[in-house]
């Protein structure tokens, strides 16, 4: 795939071979990311998902190493390094070099990788309801956009997969829905939007933020709420928020049909109209 790679000061086109054995990121799992996106030549709220990444660095105990706004010029210069019709992923991370149980701190290192990564069309998938569950924040480093908090979703995913469903839906502790495997989860029910409270368990999204902001400007009511299965069975709409692909409409829970519905489909195209004051060339 066409990308080009940022790291220890250089540029490279193909992906840099950076870590070993012996390296606390290769065996213990300190390794940060986040996620964003470039289409047409433009990136919603890059600046946002840059400075998460270095909360989350704090978070599992590394010192970043660079200040948030240098993240987002070189999430920049890589984007404008590819044809402007590229639709992009955009990866800043940190891994850590040292340490034993916990990272040394100061042995952070910051590598971008800006690659192709097509969007997929908003038709729709399906989801069911996984076995598996997202940790309490006591649990995990549930405040982190952290690698190792993405096993447990492969692992959901997998499961769904050979259930014959695109993704999963998984709950917290407590039993209440928290968010598909891999995005965060919405439902809509007599035209109010419901999408499950921030408990901690789960990153509540950058996307999500922004969805929510475009619905109440559509004058659409929004509530951040415990949420059951039923509640999901019985909605008139289920769908996504994420950085993949954006809003996608779901059509299928278990066994319950489910067709794309308006409110999903005004808050994707208010969405990509909010997507072109992000222009960047």
């Amino acid at each position: 795939m066409a990308g080009v790679y940022f790291y220890n000061g250089d540029w490279y086109d193909e992906c840099p071979r950076v870590i070993g054995p012996m390296d606390h990121s290769f065996w213990m799992a300190s390794t940060v990311f986040d996620g964003a996106r470039s289409y047409q030549g433009m990136a919603p709220d890059l600046d946002l998902h840059c400075q998460r990444l270095g909360r989350s660095a704090k978070a599992l105990g590394m010192i970043p190493t660079m200040e948030d706004g240098e993240v987002l010029d070189l999430c920049k210069q890589a984007v404008r390094k590819l044809p402007k019709e590229s639709e992009l992923y955009i990866r800043p991370m940190y891994f850590a070099r040292g340490g034993f149980i916990d990272p040394e701190p100061d042995s952070a290192e910051f590598i971008l990788a800006v690659y192709d990564s097509p969007m997929p069309e908003a038709t729709g998938f399906s989801a069911h309801f996984s076995d598996l569950r997202r940790p309490a924040r006591d649990m995990a480093p549930t405040d982190a956009k952290a690698s190792c908090l993405y096993p447990n979703s492969g692992r959901a995913i997998a499961a769904a997969r050979n259930a014959g469903f695109d993704n999963a839906i998984m709950l917290d502790a407590n039993d209440n829905v928290a968010e598909f495997a891999t995005s965060n989860l919405w439902t809509v029910k007599d035209g109010v939007a419901f999408t499950p409270a921030a408990t901690g368990c789960f990153l509540a999204g950058i996307t999500r933020s922004r969805v929510k902001k475009l619905a109440e400007e559509a004058g659409i009511e929004v509530q951040e709420t415990f949420m059951s299965r039923e509640d999901v069975l019985n909605a008139d709409e289920v769908f996504n928020s994420g950085n993949f692909g954006k809003v996608m409409p779901v059509t299928r829970v278990e066994n319950k049909e489910f067709q794309p519905g308006p409110i999903a489909r005004k808050l994707r195209e208010m969405y990509m109209d909010f997507s072109k004051s992000s222009q960047l060339f």
